[in-house]
C-alpha cells in the first residue's frame, strides 16, 4: 500500500493506494535548483531576449506602468519587483513616475491586504498601486480576428509598459504569461469575451502556442506596444527555476520551452485519476481548479473516474458560473445553452458538463454538496472513500495520481 499526499489549500490530504493498482504518480521533471530565484531574475534582466535592457529603454522623465498578476496567480511578484525597480532606478526613473497595475481582467477586486502581500509591504507603501478597471478602457484598434483592442486608460497613458507574470499551461490560451497581462489582464469585458469565444477552436488547447486565443492576445499586445516582459517558471514548491525577460513574445517562448521540458509528460491512460490543482491559490475556487481537471482528462480512459481534490474555500469563484450551474439541470442543458450563447463564466459550466458526459466526476472539497452537484460532480468527504468504492467495483482498476495537476500536462503515449 502506498500513501500519497495531495495538496489541499494550504495543507494536504492523503490517500492510500494498493501497489498493484498504482499505475503512476505524475510528477514533473523539475531541475535541481543551482541558482536562487533572485540570481535567475537578475541574469535575465541583464541579458534580455531580442530587446534592450530595461534601464536602457526608460528615460528619467518617463512614466512607467508595471502590470502584475492578481491574487489568483502564484507569481512571486514581491520577489520580482525589487529587481525591476533596480533597472528602472538605473535608468533614472523616480518612484513618483511608477504605477503598479493589478491585472484583474474581469476577476473580483482584491483587498488591501491581498495587494500588499502580492507586491510586498515596502513597495505597497511607497508606490502608487491600482487595480485594473474594465469600465475605464479606450479603443485603440481591432485584431485580425475581430477582437476590439480596448485597454485600461492608465496603461495607454504611460510611456513605458512592463508586463510581469509566470508561465505555465493554460487550458485554452496554451500557456499563461506573456501577452495575457494585456489581454485579458487590462482589457475591457467586451475585448475579453470576444477573445475567449475562440476557446471552442480545436487549436485552443493546453500546451499550444498556436492557440488562436494566444495569437489574438499577442496581436493586441503588439498593437498596444509592450516595452518589456519579465516572466518566471515555478516548480511544484512555487520556487523560481527559470526567468526570462525582454520581448513580450520572444522572451515568453523561451519560458514555454522550459515549461514543456519540465511538465509535458508521456503516460498510458488509467481507469482512475486523482488530481489536485496543487493547493493554494490554484484551488482557491472551482473556477480556477477546473484547469487541473482539464489536464487530468488526458490521463484517464473514457468512462473512467476523475477525483478532483480542491479546497475551494472561496466557493465557485464566479457569479455567472454559479448562475449557469443553477440553471442547467443536466450536462446537456449546459452544452446546448453554450452553443447558443457565449457568456464568460458560463463557459466553465459547459466545459465541465462535457467532461461529466465522458467521465465519472467526483469532487473532494469544502463546497456544500449542493454546489458540487450543480457543477456536475459527485461530492465526497475524502479521497479514500471514493477510491475504495471504485476499487470495490473494479478491483484491478489502474490508478494515476496527479498531485500538481495545474502544472503537469499528460500526453498519451
Amino acid at each position: 500500500m502506498s500513501a500519497i499526499n495531495l495538496p489541499f489549500g494550504y495543507g494536504s490530504m492523503t490517500v492510500e493506494v494498493p501497489d498493484e493498482n498504482l499505475a503512476s504518480t505524475i510528477m514533473s521533471f523539475e531541475p535541481e535548483i543551482i541558482e536562487d530565484g533572485i540570481s535567475l531574475i537578475r541574469a535575465a534582466l541583464k541579458d534580455p531576449v531580442n530587446c534592450e535592457r530595461l534601464s536602457e529603454i526608460v528615460t528619467p522623465d518617463a512614466s512607467v506602468v508595471i502590470i502584475v498578476s492578481d491574487t489568483t496567480r502564484p507569481t512571486p511578484t514581491a520577489q520580482m519587483l525589487p529587481l525591476i525597480f533596480e533597472e528602472l532606478h538605473r535608468g533614472g526613473v523616480s518612484d513618483e513616475n511608477i504605477t503598479i497595475i493589478f491585472a484583474l481582467g474581469i476577476h473580483r477586486n482584491q483587498t488591501n491586504e491581498e495587494m500588499e502581500k502580492i507586491v510586498g509591504k515596502d513597495i505597497y507603501k511607497k508606490i502608487r498601486c491600482i487595480e485594473h478597471d474594465s469600465t475605464r478602457c479606450k479603443n485603440v484598434g481591432i485584431t485580425s480576428r475581430g477582437t476590439p483592442i480596448e485597454i485600461f486608460e492608465e496603461v495607454l497613458d504611460a510611456d513605458v509598459v512592463i508586463c510581469m507574470g509566470n508561465i505555465e499551461f493554460h487550458y485554452y490560451a496554451g500557456y499563461s504569461g506573456g501577452a495575457k497581462a494585456i489581454l485579458p489582464g487590462v482589457s475591457s469585458k467586451e475585448s475579453i469575451i470576444t477573445n475567449h469565444k475562440m476557446m471552442i477552436d480545436d487549436n485552443a488547447s493546453t500546451g499550444r502556442v498556436d492557440s488562436p486565443v494566444r495569437q489574438d492576445m499577442e496581436e493586441a499586445a503588439e498593437h498596444v506596444g509592450v516595452d518589456f516582459l519579465l516572466n518566471v517558471v515555478l516548480n511544484s514548491k512555487k520556487e523560481i527555476v527559470y526567468a526570462t525577460a525582454g520581448h513580450v513574445v520572444d522572451a515568453h517562448r523561451m519560458g514555454v520551452m522550459q515549461v514543456d521540458k519540465m511538465y509535458k509528460i508521456n503516460i498510458e491512460p488509467a481507469d482512475v485519476v486523482i488530481v489536485s490543482p496543487g493547493g493554494h491559490p490554484k484551488d482557491i475556487n472551482i473556477f480556477q481548479a477546473h484547469k487541473a481537471l482539464d489536464n487530468a482528462k488526458n490521463t484517464v480512459v473514457e468512462g473512467g473516474t476523475i477525483i478532483l481534490v480542491a479546497q475551494c474555500f472561496e466557493g465557485l469563484g464566479n457569479a455567472v458560473y454559479e448562475h449557469w450551474n443553477n440553471e442547467s439541470k443536466t450536462p446537456d442543458d449546459a452544452i446546448m445553452k453554450f452553443k447558443h450563447k457565449f457568456e464568460f463564466g458560463g463557459h466553465k459550466t459547459a466545459l465541465i458538463a462535457q467532461l461529466a458526459k465522458k467521465y465519472d466526476l467526483y469532487l473532494v472539497s469544502d463546497l456544500p454538496d449542493a454546489d458540487a452537484i450543480n457543477a456536475f460532480f459527485k461530492p465526497a468527504e475524502n479521497i479514500q472513500e471514493v477510491l475504495d468504492r471504485v476499487l470495490n467495483k473494479k478491483p484491478d482498476a489502474k490508478v494515476c495520481i496527479m498531485p500538481y495537476g495545474g502544472l503537469t500536462l499528460p500526453v498519451s503515449c
